[in-house]
């Protein structure tokens, strides 16, 4: 194996492991912040160590036992309470002298604790903004330019954001926690935006050579199942459920076998996960049978079931999806939302008033690099016979988007767009 395989397997092993990591240091040590540190610190001990040692054969047991050493040093040197340091440092001595437990137990799933330290993120002493970001770069793994990518922010603004959300979680000494009552109330928005843009990164990834991350899908679908059962009468935590689950319902159709994306309308819609759809629909029907009709997240998974529930591309509602579209405009100003409502405006009555629409957007700062604006730009205009156009959007559009497969699938559209203004 080269020092470029033990690099790249270093980084698959860590961004599965990070939330592991974590999530049992910050069980242990109360410190969110300082549980992040110290799996950096292991990650860097990889680094150091792999590329002459070799990859071990249990890697994620070898981080976490590095993680803990960490642990246990910092406690040693840090002047604490001597209860506080006893306990904690016998609990760690003993979980180190078991390893083999302690690899098995990394089989497991992460259980409640993830959704504990997203709960602990997403404290009100933190701003919106910053709850969100903090909970996806440090305990669920995202990049700094892929949390950047979802909230259309450059770089920078997001990390000063964690910078700065992580220094107050660790001075407040905030509780480990999963709140109730009030308190529970008070943070669940926060937890579902949190959720809804892990799925959003597993569904559509920002960067990397692969167009879906089931892991993330799966993680924030089960974490959404748990949700269900801790804020049972919140109908946004059902129509976040079921945008999920009908979302994830395509997955096998959205790449061929060498994993190329695959548009909706060119799916193989008998490859949509049947049972999926069902559960997705139960959903929703709970979300609107407990008021919550016109919510964000229900509103969202209305649309997705009117694709859910066409046997057929040609069968879509698009007229409905179009006007779900603009109840979504009227409850969030969101340039992407009406972005989006393009596209199905674009369906419903042609591509002359998309493209009116879609031009309206071109001046929005957040769509600044928003590749998607130049993508259904292009489409629009090969729509409407303007070749040239649509092959010089898609080529801007390829430029901006960061994912290598959705790269070069605009470039195949570029291509089909000068080959058809070739041949008129």
């Amino acid at each position: 194996m080269t020092a470029a395989d033990i690099n790249r397997t270093i980084v698959a092993v860590w961004r599965i492991e990070q939330p592991r990591l974590i999530t049992s240091l910050s069980r242990m040590l109360r410190d969110v912040p300082l549980a992040e540190d110290l799996t950096q610190e292991a990650l860097l001990a990889a680094l150091e160590h792999w590329p002459t040692s070799g990859v071990p054969a249990k890697p994620g047991a070898w981080l976490m036992a590095t993680a803990k050493r960490r642990a246990l040093d910092h406690l040693r040197r840090t002047q604490m309470l001597a209860r506080k340091h006893e306990m904690v440092a016998r609990d760690l001595e003993q979980e180190q002298d078991s390893m083999p437990d302690l690899d098995g137990r990394l089989d497991d799933d992460i259980g409640d604790e993830l959704l504990r330290l997203i709960f602990t993120a997403c404290h009100p002493l933190l701003s919106r903004e910053a709850r969100a970001a903090l909970a996806l770069r440090m305990i669920c793994g995202l990049t700094t330019e892929e949390i950047a990518r979802a909230f259309l922010l450059p770089d920078a603004t997001i990390a000063q954001r964690i910078v700065r959300a992580k220094r107050t979680l660790s001075e407040s000494g905030l509780a480990y926690e999963t709140p109730r009552g009030g308190e529970l109330s008070e943070r669940l928005a926060s937890v579902l935006e949190v959720v809804y843009l892990i799925f959003n990164e597993g569904y559509t990834a920002a960067r990397g050579v692969d167009w879906l991350r089931p892991q993330l899908c799966n993680e924030a679908l089960r974490i959404g199942r748990v949700l269900i059962s801790i804020a049972p009468r919140e109908p946004e935590t059902h129509g976040l459920l079921a945008l999920m689950e009908l979302n994830a319902s395509r997955a096998a159709a959205r790449v061929d076998g060498t994993g190329e994306p695959i548009l909706l309308l060119d799916q193989n819609r008998a490859l949509w996960d049947q049972l999926q759809i069902r559960r997705g629909l139960q959903a929703l029907a709970r979300a609107r049978a407990l008021g919550g009709a016109n919510g964000f997240y229900v509103l969202q998974a209305a649309i997705i079931a009117c694709h859910a529930q066409a046997t057929t591309a040609e069968a879509t509602d698009w007229p409905r999806i179009a006007g779900l579209y603009a109840g979504l405009t009227d409850l969030v100003r969101s340039p992407v939302i009406e972005l989006n409502r393009a596209v199905a405006v674009g369906m419903a009555e042609g591509p002359a008033p998309a493209l009116a629409m879609v031009e309206r957007l071109a001046h929005e700062p957040a769509l600044k690099n928003y590749h998607l604006l130049d993508s259904v730009r292009g489409d629009l205009l090969q729509k409407l016979g303007r070749h040239q156009d649509a092959r010089a959007a898609f080529e801007a559009a390829a430029g901006l988007a960061g994912n290598q497969r959705e790269k070069e699938l605009l470039r195949r559209r570029a291509a089909e767009a000068a080959d058809a203004a070739g041949s008129s």
